[in-house]
């Protein structure tokens, strides 16, 4: 079976490694991008495929991919970490389709940044799904589908290596099945679908009239490899890349203290307790160049 690869983040690369040298599909042509700045996870493909000596395109629209694949035979195409949307025009040149990846539980949280969303949301599970791609966005028959539990520690990076996990032994499984003729699809509810939104700036904006808790996650949702949670301190911003729940009782602190004071600050330690709006939280790792001082406000 030829397979023609898309993909420009860490989740292709490892999924291109994995059916590269984990199974007996032949990959012909490989698309990715040389540069990115839209991609918080960026990698390039084309250093594989050079190294691999396969046939590749640096990427600039559709139309010349169009041109590119007119001399290119393929059965199957995989798209995995794509930010662009395949027209339809070109997942018909695939016997078999298009594969594409998404991490949640289709039908349900199709759309942007899922990972992002689940962590912030403070879901207790998300899903690893392969499907083959239409003319809408993650909503083409389920190729294979597993539930990844997200702990209450998890991080950005810590879900996006478990997701990465269960992935490459998925596309080993359903390659094997697709090579064999095996493989039965399964339709999406559309009745249970729901979209999620395009996040921006205003987003990672630390509001310390939320929860703790919610504080809490939106900081993890936005760790490494992404852009980090955000809060203004003298009319500048600066990035929070790890926060803990605190005990009030702990440090004396009254509900009546108002979200956003900083209550204690820890020299030694480079790091600051903070009301929220139902109790505190200490900022662990951040990008401050000096710390606030005890009873200053950040908003």
């Amino acid at each position: 079976m030829k397979v023609l690869f898309i993909g420009c983040v860490e989740f292709s690369y490892q999924l291109l490694k994995t059916v590269h040298e984990q199974t007996e599909a032949e990959i012909v042509g490989i698309v990715s991008k040389e540069h990115s700045t839209f991609n918080a996870d960026f990698k390039s493909l084309i250093p594989f495929a050079i190294e691999n000596n396969i046939p590749y395109l640096n990427f600039l629209n559709n139309e010349q991919l169009s041109e590119w694949l007119s001399c290119l035979e393929y059965d199957v195409i995989y798209c995995f970490g794509w930010s662009h949307l395949l027209p339809l025009n070109i997942i018909k040149t695939a016997k078999l389709g298009a594969i594409g990846y998404h991490p949640a539980l289709l039908p349900e949280n199709r759309g942007r940044h899922p990972i992002i969303w689940a962590l912030a949301l403070g879901l207790e599970e998300t899903g690893s799904t392969f499907f083959f791609m239409d003319e809408g966005a993650d909503s083409g028959d389920i190729v294979s589908q597993v539930k990844v539990r997200i702990e209450k520690h998890d991080t950005a990076m810590d879900l996006y290596k478990k997701l990465m996990d269960v992935a490459k032994k998925q596309v080993i499984q359903f390659t094997k099945e697709l090579m064999q003729g095996s493989l039965t699809p399964i339709p999406q509810d559309h009745q249970k679908a729901n979209y999620w939104r395009k996040r921006t700036k205003q987003d990672g904006l630390i509001d310390w009239r939320m929860t703790s808790e919610s504080i809490y996650n939106l900081v993890r949702a936005l760790s490494e490899p992404y852009v980090g949670a955000h809060c203004c301190y003298n009319d500048h911003d600066y990035k929070i890349w790890k926060v803990s729940i605190e005990d009030m009782n702990k440090f004396n602190v009254k509900q009546n203290i108002e979200p956003g004071k900083v209550i204690k600050v820890f020299q030694n330690k480079n790091s600051f307790i903070v009301k929220t709006g139902d109790g505190i939280i200490e900022v662990l790792q951040h990008e401050f160049k000096n710390l606030p001082k005890e009873g200053e406000y950040l908003i």
